[in-house]
């Protein structure tokens, strides 16, 4: 599979597996992967559990999963983890509960701190001109509405859920996007076109079968955007400062944080407490940097209603400079 930076060969023993409608894009044939994972359904060819255990990892993840907890809110049948190098094991049931919600997101977070990149959970858009921006929010924030509406009405689709940030460049990281049921979606959703998520009621599909033209690899961030929809406040699009973005995002868009990854990072530096502590300072560097150098905005708009959404989208495309005074801006 294609990550655009980075490349993970996903196989499994079910003919049929879930796991790989999450990914959007195939990596071209005879690509050497980065990351490979292995996943083994008991059901299909059965171990000895005791067998299994003997293998597993000695880290607190593959404890975790020998419970039944993946991560966050993942829980699934006791699953065990076995690492050789860069290829990953995993023993269970179900196991497209382990693919995207931790093992995706442990191998980019460690690709990020071994190259220099910042691993966000974002959505994103790009204008015409390349200009990136970036979309964070708490939980039914409005990201997804957000960044559907955009793309439905002109803008280029970046990314649904992480991007890798340096220097300013957002890249994407191709995946299936998450929608609900709407007015946009209900033919292709009817028609089983589309894959049921995880969790009942959504599905998810390749971003080129929900929005025209081709998705981006990547933009210069010219915008942030804090999602935070909730008809019942008064609705407004304003501007914010470089510290309420950064103070935010560190707690809603940092990957380590967001996805409880801490004990995987310092089991990725082999428990070197000054490799550890120096990646952290190096991510807190880059958040501040990427904020101090973008337009930040705090967001209850609601963007179905058009000429909401085009107000809105006209601010982003303007060229104006970051700066950091905060005020009402658009509607």
């Amino acid at each position: 599979m294609d990550l655009n930076l980075l490349t993970v060969r996903i196989s499994s023993n079910l003919e049929d597996f879930d796991a790989y409608a999450y990914f959007s894009r195939e990596a071209p044939a005879g690509t050497a992967p980065d990351h490979e994972i292995v996943c083994v359904d008991l059901d299909r060819d059965p171990y000895d559990a005791e067998v299994l255990r003997a293998l597993s990892d000695r880290t607190l993840r593959a404890k975790r999963f020998r419970s039944g907890y993946y991560l966050n809110h993942i829980f699934g049948d006791p699953a065990y983890l076995v690492t050789e190098g860069r290829r990953s094991y995993v023993f269970g049931r179900r196991l497209e509960r382990t693919v995207w919600p931790y093992f995706v997101k442990r191998i980019l977070t460690d690709f990020a701190v071994d190259r220099g990149y910042l691993h966000l959970k974002a959505g994103g858009f790009t204008f015409e001109d390349g200009s990136a921006t970036l979309l964070v929010g708490p939980n039914a924030g409005g990201k997804t509405v957000f960044l559907t509406q955009a793309c439905l009405d002109g803008a280029r689709f970046l990314t649904n859920t992480h991007v890798l940030v340096r220097d300013g460049e957002a890249h994407a990281v191709p995946s299936a996007v998450r929608v609900r049921r709407s007015p946009q979606f209900e033919e292709l959703i009817d028609r089983r076109v589309l894959t049921p998520h995880l969790e009942s009621g959504d599905f998810v599909a390749a971003p080129e079968l929900l929005f025209p033209g081709p998705p981006r690899d990547h933009g210069r961030v010219r915008n942030i955007v804090i999602t935070d929809f909730a008809p019942e406040r008064p609705q407004g699009f304003e501007r914010i400062t470089a510290e309420q973005a950064g103070l935010f995002l560190g707690l809603f868009a940092d990957a380590v944080v967001n996805y409880g990854l801490k004990d995987d990072l310092l089991a990725h530096h082999g428990g070197d407490f000054d490799a550890f502590t120096g990646s952290l300072a190096t991510l807190r560097k880059q958040l501040a940097a990427l904020v101090e150098g973008a337009r930040c905005y705090r967001a209850n708009v609601d963007m179905l209603d058009p000429s909401v959404r085009t107000a809105v989208l006209e601010e982003l495309a303007s060229g104006g400079g970051p700066g950091t005074a905060a005020g009402p801006v658009g509607p």
